[in-house]
């Protein structure tokens, strides 16, 4: 694969206390391929947690890669490393693990949140988050509540996620009506969850 097929030129975003937010529309290479060949092979597993006094079912289907685990497709191999060379300069380490969420539908979702488990609670890093399939919305704010920010991510998209984004912003995909499928792929630094 080469690596021109991977430049897109982002769409930097400031946003305060120190995170950032880069789009970049378009940028995975032969995204209906993967979201087939993903949605296909992945064995995803439905997760349950305890939600205020309930086990309920996740609202969407999960799998995870942590560092060294054998990935379910090389695609998802080339562009960890395209975006540790992306964005070596912000973060000084390699993403090692590939998270995948399956959104099989408008009723899924997922509520308000940041990666704060390990280190993301404390230190600076980048979440950088593929997009296939279905086109959903993809919303931001501050911690603790204020204005929402809402972008829009598509099929083959980029989303990352930098700076202090993971400790002073959340971010959450609603439920939409009448959507198609979605696959999130999210790569992540050792330590960040």
């Amino acid at each position: 694969m080469q690596d021109g097929l991977f430049e897109v030129a982002a769409q930097r975003r400031e946003l305060k206390d120190g995170a950032w937010l880069d789009v970049r529309t378009g940028w995975q290479p032969e995204p209906d391929e993967l979201f087939a060949a993903l949605a296909r092979d992945v064995p995803w597993v439905e997760e349950r947690r305890r939600m205020y006094d309930r086990t309920l079912p996740v609202p969407r289907l999960l799998r995870y890669y942590d560092t060294g685990a054998a990935l379910p497709h090389p695609a998802l191999g080339a562009a960890r490393d395209r975006l540790t060379e992306m964005y070596w300069d912000d973060l000084r380490e390699p993403f090692t693990s590939v998270g995948l969420c399956l959104y099989r539908d408008g009723s899924d979702s997922v509520a308000w949140h940041g990666d704060t488990i390990g280190r993301g609670a404390t230190h600076d890093t980048v979440v950088a988050i593929v997009s296939l399939g279905s086109t959903r919305p993809f919303l931001m704010r501050p911690r603790g509540g204020g204005a929402s920010t809402r972008l829009t991510v598509g099929h083959g998209d980029l989303l990352a996620m930098g700076g202090s984004a993971q400790r002073t912003w959340e971010h959450a995909v609603p439920k939409v009506p009448d959507a198609g499928p979605r696959i999130s792929v999210q790569f992540r630094v050792a330590g960040v969850r």
